[in-house]
């Protein structure tokens, strides 16, 4: 039990303090279970309609800015059956949260 309490202090204060490992970590436990189910494992969609993040001019292409609005509000891509979700389905993710989500998808998919 103490190991895990300094772990999770240790994890809680990195992410306080700006650590980009943590920043990270953060995105990528994010996207894997808010994003993954649609977006797949490999950024290239799972499902009809999903966008390929790991397309040259994608989604990805965008401003950070612009992602983190349509994350946050949702967002229907033209030509596609569905909409995501606001927050990918989860309501509980923060505005960090989506930020982190973003520069680790950028990270694991855009095309460079």
């Amino acid at each position: 039990m103490r190991r895990v309490t300094i772990s999770l202090l240790t994890t809680l204060g990195a992410i306080v303090a700006g650590d980009a490992g943590a920043a990270d970590a953060t995105g990528e436990s994010t996207y894997q279970s808010s994003c993954v189910a649609c977006h797949g494992a490999d950024g290239v969609g799972v499902l009809p309609g999903v966008p390929d993040l790991t397309a040259t001019e994608g989604l990805l292409a965008d401003d950070d800015e612009v992602l983190i609005k349509r994350i946050a509000e949702g967002f229907q891509s033209p030509g596609s059956p569905m909409a995501m979700p606001p927050r990918g389905g989860n309501p509980s993710l923060s505005d960090e949260d989506l930020k982190a989500v973003v520069d680790y998808m950028r990270k694991e998919f855009a095309v460079r």
